[in-house]
């Protein structure tokens, strides 16, 4: 029997009895019927595939996607921060922008510095469910397109909010733009379409992309290559190229009843259950897109405190809060929080298990040590922290060292094996000529 009408969602082992063999106290407990419901409850289906988007508009937004040439000095592209040899992130706590030196986990300041977040991963983020994007949800969709909540002037023709977060750190100085002697760093910081106008004149000037865009724009003349357009392919590339699905829990939901592991199984009905990781990660990308302060350790930048959502809102209630991450790969893209804060699943749940404890007695070790001068554990920020807690994690859970390894069994049974290696991804070359690789 399917609860929802979609195709292919089979709801394993979902019987007419399900609910009587789950509320009568008299009948015997069956693990999967129970599993099954509290699903039901979270409305936690698959990652459906979408349709992937025309080959020469992906194949436009790939060379968008690793060429430097969109930022001010051209040192540095969104796969920098974005890299696949590290599944889409950085494997650092916070980013470093422009100026740095070498990828990935081993990549050095440089002249640059950190930027204020964590690299967020872009498995499904071409999933047509997201309203919000980035950790303070500062892209949303609104009702007449995507918005920017900071302030920054968005240009029209964007496809959705996945191609507005691809525009908002090529004007940022830290990120992609530069304070460098460049035309696109000269420019003021507020002059947004100006900044837009000189990227995409660079594109037009390379006639490597002056081919890719007839492709992937058939009709048009090549001077109407502007800014968002170039987006719209970078956002098809994303939404097209990384996609999961083929995730032990997806084929679970799909029918294969043995596609989770009893480790997984039972850590998935403390998830859905008792431990109340779905209150705030659920629906089918495991996140309710909402914002929640979950007690993470603080880090300053310029002497001031990261505050999240209330950057932005300017709500005293909304101090330390950030959107709900979603979770299928999650265990190929740590460290984890916006923050990077926690290096690993186990830390996360038993975080999660005690958060004012876990807080109070974080270890600055555990961080970056570049950045352990900016972490702040004074006792009025702790007790700051501490009293804006989101109300769902003020009490402590009742999990023992069992539960906590059940729990990062189905953590990891949220990956795709098929992305575990995303080497393909990356083009030998760029129309720039610029490298692909950073040294």
């Amino acid at each position: 029997m399917r609860l929802f009408a979609r195709p292919g969602w089979h709801w394993p082992g979902l019987l007419l009895g399900l609910t009587t063999c789950v509320t009568d106290s008299s009948a015997p407990r069956d693990p999967a019927a129970e599993l099954n419901q509290l699903l039901v409850q979270a409305v936690a289906g698959p990652v459906l595939p979408i349709p992937r988007a025309a080959d020469p508009l992906v194949r436009l937004g790939q060379a968008l996607f690793f060429d430097k040439v969109l930022s001010g000095d051209r040192n540095i592209g969104c796969s920098t921060c974005h890299n696949p040899g590290y599944h889409t992130s950085d494997n650092l706590e916070l980013s470093i922008g422009t100026g740095g030196q070498r990828p990935g986990a081993s990549r050095q300041l440089g002249s640059g510095q950190f930027t204020l977040r964590h690299s967020s991963d872009l498995f499904d983020r071409g999933q047509p469910a997201w309203r919000e994007l980035m950790w303070d949800g500062r892209v949303e969709q609104g009702s007449g397109g995507p918005r920017a909540l900071t302030g920054a002037e968005l240009p029209a023709g964007l496809s959705g909010v996945l191609a507005a977060q691809a525009l908002l750190p090529m004007a940022s100085r830290i990120e992609m733009r530069g304070a460098g002697l460049n035309e696109v760093a000269a420019l003021p910081d507020t002059a947004y379409q100006a900044i837009y106008d000189a990227l995409a004149a660079r594109l037009r000037a390379l006639p490597g992309y002056d081919s890719l865009f007839q492709a992937a724009y058939p009709g048009l003349p090549s001077d109407s290559l502007n800014i968002s357009r170039a987006a719209n392919a970078i956002a098809a590339f994303i939404g097209s190229t990384w996609q999961t699905g083929g995730t032990p829990f997806d084929r679970y939901l799909l029918g294969d009843t043995a596609a989770l592991t009893e480790p997984a199984r039972r850590g998935a009905l403390l998830f859905f259950g008792r431990a109340g990781c779905s209150k705030c990660h659920r629906g089918d990308l495991l996140t309710d897109q909402a914002f929640h302060n979950t007690g993470i350790p603080v880090l300053l930048s310029d002497g001031l405190p990261d505050l999240g959502r209330a950057s932005l809102t300017g709500q005293d209630g909304d101090r330390y809060r950030f959107r709900t991450p979603p979770l299928r790969n999650v265990s190929l893209t740590p460290p984890f929080m916006h923050n990077g804060s926690l290096r690993t699943l186990a830390e996360v749940v038993a975080h999660y298990a005690n958060p004012v404890e876990s807080l109070r007695s974080f270890d600055p070790s555990r961080l970056d040590p570049r950045l352990q001068s900016a972490l702040d554990l004074s006792p009025a920020r702790l007790d700051d922290v501490v009293a804006h807690l989101d109300s769902n994690l003020v009490a402590t859970r009742p999990l023992d060292s069992q539960d906590q390894a059940d729990l990062v069994s189905f953590l990891r049974a949220l990956t795709d094996p098929a992305s575990s290696i995303l080497l393909d991804d990356i083009p030998r070359a760029v129309p720039s000529g610029l490298p692909v690789f950073d040294h």
